[in-house]
Parts: structure tokens; C-alpha cells; sequence
């Protein structure tokens, strides 16, 4: 009875976010030179809306990508965010065209230099520990490309 009333009172006093499920995403293998990502694919706008929101870690081979409807100059933050990532923007071809450093639970936009198709979130400094920089080729979108054309 006493484990039934503490579940009852805690869901009463719950923020939202904990009473609303993060939508399940597909997952795409992508690869980056020798280096392999499975990244859970944010393509809807609820998708790219909860992001990584409320997750207190990620694998570091794990990562999402963003998929948006057309390239442009898009923005990303870290709002209910508590995990630090770096983001890499790419353009429509998966070349990388820059990649931001951002700070968990933080309302400031990191923004793609030009503009940019997907984006492509990390546990901070992955890209720099491995070496990846602006012009890497990002492998794996045309599989996205595919699926979405059916």
C-alpha cells in the first residue's frame, strides 16, 4: 500500500516530461572515414522537437541525426538537454560543414555556417577526439534518401 501511494504522489507531482514518452526513432549506421555511428534518426518534427531531451548518457559510438526537409541555415539547443554534445551540421551531400561544442540545458543557438540538411549529434568532443574536422564525408544518408522516397 505505502509503494502504491509514494508511485501515486510522485505522479502527481511529475513534470510533464516525465509522463509523455520520448518517441521511438529508427536507427541508421552511418560512418565517418573508419570510424562506424548508430545514430537514432530524428526526421518528424516531434522527432527533431525531443531531440536527445531528458537522456542522462549516451554510447560513445551512438549518436542522432537530424534529418530536416530542405538545407538551410538551421539551429540547434540544448533546452532539457543534460548530456554535453558537439554537433556536426552537414550539407546535402553528408559533407560536414562545421561542428559546435554545446553545453547541456542551455537555451543558445549553435548554428550551421551555410546551408545544411542534417545535423548530427555526439557526446561532446567525439569528433575532435577522433580526428573528424569540417570536410569529413559523413557515409550512410543515401540509405536515408532511399527509405524516404517510397
Amino acid at each position: 500500500m505505502k509503494k502504491v501511494l509514494v508511485l501515486f504522489l510522485f505522479m502527481l507531482g511529475a513534470p510533464v516530461w516525465a509522463q509523455t514518452p520520448i518517441p521511438s526513432m529508427p536507427r541508421a549506421e552511418l560512418s565517418i572515414g573508419l570510424f562506424r555511428v548508430l545514430a537514432e534518426v530524428a526526421a518528424t518534427p516531434e522527432q527533431r522537437g525531443a531531440g536527445l531531451m531528458w537522456r542522462s548518457g549516451m554510447a560513445a559510438h551512438e549518436g542522432m541525426l537530424f534529418v530536416f526537409p530542405r538545407a538551410d541555415r538551421h539551429c540547434m539547443w540544448m533546452k532539457n538537454t543534460l548530456i554535453p554534445l558537439s554537433v556536426a551540421f552537414l550539407d546535402e551531400k553528408g559533407r560536414i560543414i562545421n561542428i559546435r561544442n554545446m553545453r547541456p540545458q542551455s537555451e543558445n543557438n549553435h548554428c550551421a555556417d551555410a546551408p545544411a540538411r542534417f545535423a548530427l549529434e555526439m557526446n561532446r568532443g567525439w569528433f575532435a577526439e577522433k580526428g573528424i574536422a569540417p570536410g569529413a564525408q559523413v557515409s550512410g544518408l543515401n540509405v536515408l534518401e532511399a527509405n524516404r522516397a517510397r
